[in-house]
């Protein structure tokens, strides 16, 4: 059986604490990074090889298709850990069919239009409405930089903002 073993929005996508720290945490076997643009952009996609551990295997996929081998439990056996650059992607997996109980929010870089909630975390109005999106469908939001660092919920902090 697969086994989900994190879904988190990290815009860094595979870095240091993804790399190093959670893919040991969760003992994920697989990295599956889902984006639309990415998958287009060799040069994105060669660092991101680059940048998973030897331990884990890597995916680096649309939403249609990332969503299409979810349901489809493509990844027997395997501890998936799936990492997306913003709520908009995970929004889009869920609309597709594949119903994640918990998002882990990470690093979400300020940009312009963008405020920040917590540190490293700046969300735009779009963020807010899917992840209010998906909070109302049941799944479970907290932030948590790094597995020793308690879990706050995310819900309480975008509704307070």
């Amino acid at each position: 059986m697969m086994e989900i073993v994190n879904v988190r929005i990290d815009d860094r996508l595979i870095h240091g604490q993804v790399a190093a720290v959670w893919s040991l945490a969760t003992k994920a076997t697989r990295i599956m990074v889902v984006d639309d643009l990415v998958v287009k952009d060799t040069v994105n996609k060669e660092a991101l090889k680059m940048a998973c551990p030897k331990q884990c295997k890597l995916s680096i996929l649309t939403v249609e298709k990332a969503a299409a081998n979810l349901c489809a439990g493509k990844y027997e056996g395997e501890r998936v850990f799936i990492v997306a650059k913003g709520p908009g992607t995970m929004r889009g997996l869920y609309d597709k069919g594949f119903h994640m109980e918990h998002i882990n929010v990470g690093n979400m870089g300020g940009k312009q239009n963008t405020r920040m909630l917590k540190k490293a975390v700046s969300v735009s109005d779009k963020d807010v409405e899917d992840f209010l999106y998906l909070a109302d469908r049941g799944v479970k939001i907290t932030a948590q930089m790094v597995p020793t660092e308690e879990a706050v919920d995310f819900v309480a902090l975008v509704k307070g903002a």
